[in-house]
């Protein structure tokens, strides 16, 4: 079996909806989630996150204590996969769409990007990330 770790960061704003959500929808396979990638040689997992979120999107944001979560699934056969999300409030950049990888970025509201979210997996991630976000806007 082979490992592979990704980290992501699940993004939120300030809005007059209460808080808006980072959203990718990537290039290939289309699908709705948050900006997330490979572990880099000597990175920690914080660091490849705001590393995968700045290349992915442009933006940029400050990590909260007191999340982060991990999921871990089978992106294809022998393969076992763990992600490990943190909570980021975004404190900048232009939104810029990775073209390589990425094929939109859109800040939503929260119930919005809920509904947008492709697998049950992140939306469950979002949920549980609800009252940080809400506690930090």
């Amino acid at each position: 079996m082979k490992y592979e770790k990704s980290c992501g960061v699940i993004v939120f704003e300030p809005s007059q909806s209460g808080a808006d959500i980072l959203l990718i929808c990537h290039r290939y396979g289309g699908h709705w989630a948050f900006p997330k990638g490979h572990v880099e040689a000597s990175e920690t997992e914080t660091e490849t996150a705001l590393r995968e979120l700045e290349e992915e999107t442009g933006a940029k944001a400050q990590l909260l204590d007191g999340y982060r979560e991990m999921t871990t699934y089978s992106p294809g056969r022998g393969i076992s996969k763990d992600v490990i999300f943190f909570v980021g409030k975004r404190t900048g950049g232009t939104l810029t769409a990775q073209p390589s990888e990425v094929r939109r970025v859109e800040m939503l509201p929260y119930e919005t990007a809920l509904e947008r979210l492709t697998y049950d997996a992140d939306k469950q991630l979002l949920e549980k990330a609800k009252s940080i976000i809400f506690a930090n806007l």
